[in-house]
């Protein structure tokens, strides 16, 4: 697979076992290609020194993020500034803004353990800003939030995707219609769609199924021409192999 990601929020959409935490995971360099060629901001995943490159230049919220329940918002941000290897004095003033830009700067003496879910995802988001990624990843963040706290979080990303660009997993389309610019579906390992929500809404049709015209154009593509859908590769996991641009 290739694609491009632009200015704004891209939503990538898919059922479940399509792969979708699998190609993150892969374009973070969690899971290392299984063959092919994979570059992300135009460092080759590779070699050793292309993925520390591209450690170093995206930030990543995956659908659980590990912290320290003690401690503070704080001391959780500067641990993770130390991690991308940001000397003291910048990451001290990089953890004061991440906690502004995310409007959790009265919480920083806050411990971790004792934020609500939606701060909880805020203090994910920081960390993952804290070193003013060119690119940030983000796999299902508003699971488990609720509507209130959905709404939130939805504003937040579209402030921070004015200066970031954004690649969004989510199951939700109610998500792609309020965040995102461009949309991606995965299937069976491969882009079924890439183009702008509107686009995937004019192709369903009334008969389709789903509760809304952005339901009704993704289950259009994944399931209306299911015998010219694309197959899964004999050679493996067909998202960790072949070649993948971002």
């Amino acid at each position: 697979m290739s694609f491009t990601l632009g200015s704004g929020v891209t939503g990538l959409l898919g059922p479940n076992g399509a792969g979708k935490t699998t190609l993150l995971e892969t374009l973070v360099t969690l899971l290392p290609p299984a063959d092919g060629r994979v570059a992300v901001l135009g460092e080759e995943l590779g070699s050793r020194a292309g993925r520390k490159e591209v450690r170093r230049r995206i930030g990543f919220l995956p659908q659980r993020f590990g912290y320290h329940p003690g401690f503070t918002v704080s001391e959780f941000l500067t641990y993770v500034a130390w991690t991308k290897g940001m000397e003291q004095a910048r990451a001290r003033q990089a953890v004061e803004d991440a906690t502004k830009l995310v409007d959790l700067d009265e919480r920083a003496g806050t411990r971790m353990r004792k934020l609500s879910g939606g701060m909880l995802q805020r203090a994910g988001i920081a960390a993952a800003l804290v070193h003013r990624p060119e690119l940030l990843v983000l796999d299902e963040p508003t699971v488990g939030l609720d509507p209130r706290q959905r709404a939130e979080f939805r504003s937040l990303i579209r402030r921070l995707a004015d200066t970031t660009p954004v690649l969004l997993s989510t199951h939700l389309t109610d998500d792609v219609s309020a965040m995102c610019g461009s949309v991606l579906v995965l299937a069976e390992g491969n882009i079924a769609f890439q183009g702008t929500p509107q686009r995937l809404v004019d192709t369903g049709r009334a008969d389709d199924l789903g509760d809304n015209d952005l339901e009704r154009g993704y289950n259009a593509i994944l399931y209306r021409d299911r015998d010219t859908a694309p197959r899964h590769s004999s050679a493996g996991d067909p998202l960790a192999s072949g070649e993948g641009e971002s």
